[in-house]
């Protein structure tokens, strides 16, 4: 239970703030009287399962990193039916013939949702209406309307098909998208109605979901993976800490790449320091600056 980050799976019927409730109570169990900050890195909705990045200590400072990664997930859609939230615990507010459904029209419809487009976020989404998720106000029975946000689907192919009932996707997104709003796009634009009955996060960036009941750490160079490396002297990691510029000197490149074509996230440098990772890192003017400092190292 050492600072880092951790993969964690979280079941179906679990919301991802109980999973990270369990960890705080194992964590407060086996270093008693210790408080160390822990989070989550995305959240995933109590009837979908997966992989869970739970961050703790400095780790928690990374998590607006993983925002912009691959997300891989496999989903089942049931075609005829749209319900309120997008999934299959939601009230039906449509339902349609889903009968001249094929799988060249399915393959056809996927089409335009690949790339950047707008997306409409579901009213039970943890997106913030003033100041408050919007599951929250959905649930009091308050009218929820959310703008569209900017997301992008890198790739998208059905697995297989049970017609005219389900469907099986397998997607790649980026942070921030909605595989329940691509299910309601999707029937609303075969005309028939759709919801996600399940849905499974099997991988973020280079991290797979480990399984039931299992549980993977990561420190050091297992972190940051998809960002280059720079190697600091006391002296420079001395400049850095007063806010000192230092030479960019020589960079080691990333040990895990992005899939070709998916947006660059603008990682930031790794600094690394006898061994622990202390620094994160911003070229500038041909010279590197701090961005933060990561006290006691990961």
């Amino acid at each position: 239970m050492t600072p880092g980050i951790y993969l964690a799976h979280k079941p179906v019927g679990e919301t991802s703030f109980s999973v990270v409730r369990a960890f705080m109570e194992e964590l407060q169990a086996t270093r008693p009287g210790k408080r160390l900050p822990v989070c989550h890195g995305g959240t995933l909705d109590p009837f979908a399962e997966g992989l869970l990045l739970l961050l703790l200590g400095q780790a928690t400072r990374l998590m607006d990193l993983h925002h912009p990664l691959p997300k891989r997930y496999v989903a089942e859609v049931v075609w005829g039916t749209e319900t309120d939230n997008g999934d299959l615990l939601g009230r039906v507010i449509h339902q349609g013939d889903a009968s001249q459904l094929t799988p060249a029209a399915l393959d056809a419809a996927l089409v335009g949702f690949r790339g950047w487009h707008d997306q409409v976020p579901p009213a039970t989404s943890a997106k913030k209406v003033g100041g408050e998720p919007a599951y929250r106000k959905a649930h009091r029975g308050e009218e929820v309307v959310l703008p569209p946000s900017r997301v992008y689907l890198h790739e998208a192919r059905w697995l297989a098909h049970d017609l005219p009932r389900s469907s099986r996707l397998e997607l790649v997104c980026r942070g921030g998208f909605y595989v329940r709003s691509l299910a309601r796009e999707l029937g609303r634009a075969l005309g028939c109605g759709a919801h996600l009955s399940r849905l499974h996060r099997t991988a973020i960036g280079p991290w797979e979901d480990p399984g039931p009941g299992k549980r993977v750490g990561l420190q050091g160079r297992e972190l940051l993976s998809w960002c280059f490396t720079r190697e600091l002297s006391d002296a420079e990691l001395g400049d850095l800490r007063r806010a000192r510029p230092i030479a960019y000197g020589r960079t080691l490149p990333p040990t895990w790449h992005l899939p070709a074509g998916f947006p660059d996230p603008e990682a930031p440098v790794r600094g690394f320091h006898q061994g622990h990772l202390v620094m994160l890192l911003r070229p500038h003017s041909g010279q590197l600056e701090a961005v933060s400092e990561l006290r006691g190292g990961l």
